[in-house]
């Protein structure tokens, strides 16, 4: 398995996980499956704002998990904070795929200077939530029915992973 960018050619591989996510999962609190041309849209807007979209590929070339980071939320005054997300495809689930993408996206979110990566979790999603504390991310809170999907509220969990050590966000140590 290899971690690269994501191309044009992964997109049916994305839309396969996103879309088994959306059926199937608290993952993503969707209820509406989308097309490849939904899934082409988003790669694209990522790349235009300068943030990655990262691929899992097995050796067969097919596509075993993706994962991405984007503004946490629109004002200046979280310029420095990311919210990622990472999904693997329902057959690779819990053997390193997910572990393997996140690793990168932290250096490729250290590389653009970000501070803070957030992760915004179904709290019921103990896998996910293992996965996130063992690469260093702390509790942050947990929200209470905020969600909904199959029929029941869903709490959000959310943990953060300080990326450097500034101590302001001129840049100083």
């Amino acid at each position: 398995m290899r971690i690269r960018d994501a191309e044009a050619g992964d997109i049916a591989g994305i839309l396969e996980i996103y879309n088994d996510a959306v059926l199937h999962t608290t993952a993503i609190w969707n209820e509406t499956v989308v097309d490849a041309a939904n899934r082409a849209a988003w790669l694209a807007e990522r790349r235009r704002l300068g943030y990655p979209v990262l691929v899992a590929v097995d050796d067969d070339g097919r596509v075993a998990g993706y994962a991405s980071f984007g503004d946490w939320r629109a004002w200046d005054g979280y310029r420095h904070t990311v919210e990622h997300s990472v999904y693997v495809h329902r057959d690779r689930r819990g053997g390193g795929v997910g572990k393997a993408l996140m690793l990168e996206l932290i250096l490729r979110a250290r590389a653009l200077g970000k501070h803070v990566m957030v992760a915004g979790i179904e709290a019921g999603n103990a896998g996910s939530i293992r996965l996130h504390e063992g690469l260093g991310f702390e509790p942050a809170g947990v929200m209470r029915e905020v969600g909904t999907k199959f029929g029941r509220w869903l709490d959000l969990a959310f943990l953060q992973l300080r990326l450097d050590g500034r101590a302001g966000p001129d840049g100083r140590a």
